[in-house]
């Protein structure tokens, strides 16, 4: 299923990851883990944020990835089904 990641960050535990080089290995490990079919990285609210849009295969994944953010970060994590423009007019036209 098309799925949203989004993660915040808190400033000071993404400070401390950006100085010592952990956060681009996060992002790095991510990437290869996901291989997003987009990846966005923005302030919001005053804190690091970023935008993952990948295939969750299984719902019990979501621990796993959470998890790095979680523990690495001390980060706000959510998970939200997604549809591009196509899915939508599938969904609109069987509905018919």
């Amino acid at each position: 299923m098309r799925t949203m990641l989004t993660v915040k960050m808190p400033v000071g535990p993404s400070n401390r990851a950006v100085q010592d080089g952990s956060l681009g290995k996060i992002f790095e490990a991510t990437m290869a883990d996901l291989k997003p079919e987009c990846a966005y990285f923005y302030p919001q609210d005053g804190k690091r944020s970023a935008i993952f849009v990948f295939d969750m295969k299984n719902s019990e994944d979501t621990a796993r990835i959470a998890e790095r953010f979680f523990v690495n970060l001390d980060a706000e994590v959510s998970f939200t089904p997604v549809m591009n423009a196509e899915d939508l007019k599938k969904g609109l036209s069987s509905h018919s």
